[in-house]
């Protein structure tokens, strides 16, 4: 039972963490798929591209707390079941994961800011804030949401390292900082081009809306003549 319950434990992290709330929330909003549109990444920046803020917050939110609450549940519960530091780095991980990697969405997720974010802010609420408060700084002043998620991912292992140690936490921290990086490749490539979006611009080829079928439309067409 001791090996049983981390493995558990792991497996259910993952499989929250690949809830893709950028799509639920696009679909439950009668918006279009946000894989669609934009830079095709279903997170809540893409979100925000198809003008709807409500939603772009609401998948901001869910996706920052499908990483946040199965780390705090170990964190809280987890010691009666013998689930240690390294559960709880490995749940963490686990969860960041799913997102990159859903099983629900064919293993094609979005770049984890969020999720990362929930993540730190579960495992150590100071490193969370430190490393938030990083990615503000970069984003209010070049108003690039991939920059400020590259250097906040860059960041967050010193953070870590330099204020509480190293150990399985560290070890997390690191890995997810790196597979930031690692999934911004496209991002950094237009920064250095020049052509990276930023905050709050539409980007060619967003639809805020879902498109009628063709069904519906002869249906329309047929019920205007009609009337």
């Amino acid at each position: 039972m001791q090996t049983l319950y981390p493995v558990l434990a792991t497996l259910a992290a993952y499989l929250i963490g690949s809830l893709s709330f950028a799509v639920i929330v696009s679909r439950a909003m009668g918006l279009s798929d946000p894989r669609t549109y934009g830079s095709g990444n279903p997170g809540a920046t893409n979100v925000l591209r198809s003008g709807n803020k409500a939603a772009a917050i609401l998948t901001l939110l869910l996706d920052a707390l499908k990483g946040y609450v199965p780390v705090v549940l170990v964190k809280e519960f987890g010691g009666a079941y013998g689930l240690d530091e390294g559960t709880l780095a490995l749940v963490g991980l686990a969860a960041f994961l799913g997102h990159l990697w859903p099983v629900f969405f064919h293993f094609k997720g979005g770049k984890g800011v969020a999720t990362a974010a929930g993540v730190l802010f579960g495992l150590n609420p100071w490193l969370g804030l430190a490393t938030l408060v990083t990615w503000l700084i970069i984003a209010a002043f070049t108003r690039y949401s991939s920059l400020a998620a590259l250097v906040a991912a860059v960041f967050a292992p010193f953070y870590q390292i330099l204020g509480w140690g190293g150990g399985p936490v560290a070890i997390t921290v690191t890995v997810t900082g790196a597979l930031l990086v690692y999934r911004h490749q496209a991002n950094i490539a237009k920064l250095l081009k020049g052509t990276e979006g930023k905050l709050g611009q539409n980007t060619a080829g967003a639809a805020p809306t879902r498109t009628p079928t063709k069904r519906s439309t002869k249906h329309s067409t047929k019920h205007g003549a009609k009337s």
